[in-house]
Formats: structure tokens, C-alpha cells, sequence
């Protein structure tokens, strides 16, 4: 490329193109480098710091040439603001605080849409692949029965925007225990899924790997078809609650189908 051709003023001299705006000296900071304490004798991080001061702006790149022209500003902002209103402020801001003026298509700017916490993108997370499961657990409750030496154990179980309770007696020992808690978690399933029929065939304790779990068989029908169903859950909490959740752990690929 040909070098600019000289512009001549009213008086018939030459006179040399005007030149790239500069940043002013400042030897201080961070340098181009990188390097902490590094010099910087065009000023780009006291610019930088001012870019990344304006509303809005989450990070500035500043790129100047070896003789300290400015030949490239880069933006990060977030979505709520207008570029061309973020280009403005810079526009703005460069001039008020440094003397420099700046042509706007040196100026790029990209957008991002969702700049939060780390610690509530990590909630939304987790609640997004709570939404995802089919069936999910909302309670348990295990109580004394009526009778001598029984237990009432009732489960709530919710299903999109339904919920529903089961309540089933049985004998206070724990194997007892946990059947009546899978058999009322079976009967939720049941009441949650009008089309489909869930029943339960079985729970059992089991030692594994030096731990105890319950496994459980459920029988679902839908339509002409019938499947056995099991699942398993490590007893954690407690062997009422493992069963309840062996009894999803069991259903939900097959309930997911059935939506």
C-alpha cells in the first residue's frame, strides 16, 4: 500500500497527515507484557482501567503499536447495554480522562449474555437436572402405627406440577420397614401415572462392598406391555428412605417413556 499523500493547507505548504491518537506516557503498572511491574510508557493499563471502569464493560484490550498509536480496542460488555451506546461512553471516557480521541471503528465490542456468581450458576445447574427428572421425591414420614409393634411409613412423591401420598402399614422390623416404604412409593407411581399400572414385586437388604443397600423389583404395565423393573440405593439416611429411592431409581427411564 502507497504511503498517504500529503495535505496541503490554504497557504500552499505541505503539511503531513494528522497522526494516530496516542495514549499518554505513563510508566507505571502493567505493560503490554504482562509481566507485573513491567514498564509501560504508552499507558495501556491505566487506559485498560479506565475501560473496564465504565458501566457495563467486564474486560478491556487496548493494542498499540510500537510507537504507541492505538490501533485496536477490544470490549467485552454484558447484553443490556447497546453496543453502540458502549461505544460511545468509550469514546467519551477516553477523551474526558486522557485527551484522546478515537475513531469508533477501532472500537469492537462483544456481548455476553449470562455473566453471574459461579455459585448461582452452579444452583441453576443443579436445578436443571433436578427438572429432568421424570418422577421426584418430595417426603417421607415413618411413624408408630395404630397397633402395637406396627409402623406407618407415608411417601409423597410429585410428577410434573401433581404431586401424590401413599401411606402403608407393616410390622416394625426393618425389612418390613422398607417394603412398606417401596409399596408406597409404588402406589404414588401409580396414582401419578393414570395410562400405567406400577406394582411392587419385592424389596430386599443386601450386602455389598462392605455397605448395605435396598434393591427392589417393580412391575410396570403400560398397555399390552409389562416389564420387570429394579433398582438399587446405598442406605445412607435411612433403609425407608434408600427403598424409595431404589423405587425411582427403578422407574424413571420407564416413566420418562411414557410422558
Amino acid at each position: 500500500m502507497s504511503p498517504p499523500k500529503p495535505i496541503r493547507d490554504t497557504g500552499g505548504h505541505q503539511s503531513p497527515s494528522p497522526p494516530s491518537p496516542s495514549l499518554p506516557p505513563d510508566a507505571g503498572g502493567l505493560g503490554p507484557s504482562g509481566a507485573p511491574g513491567a514498564p509501560d510508557p504508552w499507558g495501556v493499563k491505566r487506559a485498560e482501567n479506565l475501560l473496564t471502569s465504565l458501566t457495563g464493560v467486564l474486560s478491556a484490550s487496548v493494542v498499540v503499536t510500537p510507537q504507541g498509536e492505538v490501533s485496536e480496542i477490544h470490549i467485552l460488555t454484558r447484553n443490556d447495554i447497546p453496543p453502540k451506546q458502549v461505544v460511545r461512553n468509550i469514546e467519551s471516557a477516553l477523551m474526558a480522562q486522557l485527551g484522546m480521541k478515537i475513531d469508533h471503528r477501532k472500537i469492537s465490542v462483544a456481548q455476553t449474555a449470562d455473566v453471574r456468581p459461579i455459585e448461582e450458576l452452579q444452583e441453576d445447574a443443579i436445578l436443571a437436572r433436578v427438572s429432568k427428572r421424570v418422577v421426584t421425591f418430595k417426603g417421607l414420614e415413618v411413624r408408630p402405627g395404630v397397633r402395637p409393634q406396627r409402623v406407618a411409613v407415608r411417601v409423597k412423591l410429585g410428577f410434573g406440577d401433581r404431586e401424590a401420598e401413599m401411606e402403608e402399614q407393616g410390622t416394625d422390623t426393618m425389612r418390613n420397614r422398607v417394603e412398606a416404604a417401596a409399596r408406597a412409593a409404588a402406589g404414588c407411581l401409580d396414582e401419578l401415572l393414570p395410562d400405567n399400572s406400577v406394582a411392587l414385586e419385592g424389596a430386599q437388604l443386601i450386602d455389598a462392598f462392605d455397605r448395605k443397600f435396598v434393591m427392589v423389583a417393580v412391575h410396570g404395565l403400560g398397555g399390552r406391555e409389562a416389564q420387570l423393573l429394579t433398582g438399587t440405593c446405598e442406605i445412607r439416611e435411612s433403609a425407608e428412605r434408600a427403598s424409595v429411592l431404589a423405587v425411582l431409581d427403578a422407574t424413571n427411564r420407564w416413566t420418562d417413556a411414557r410422558r
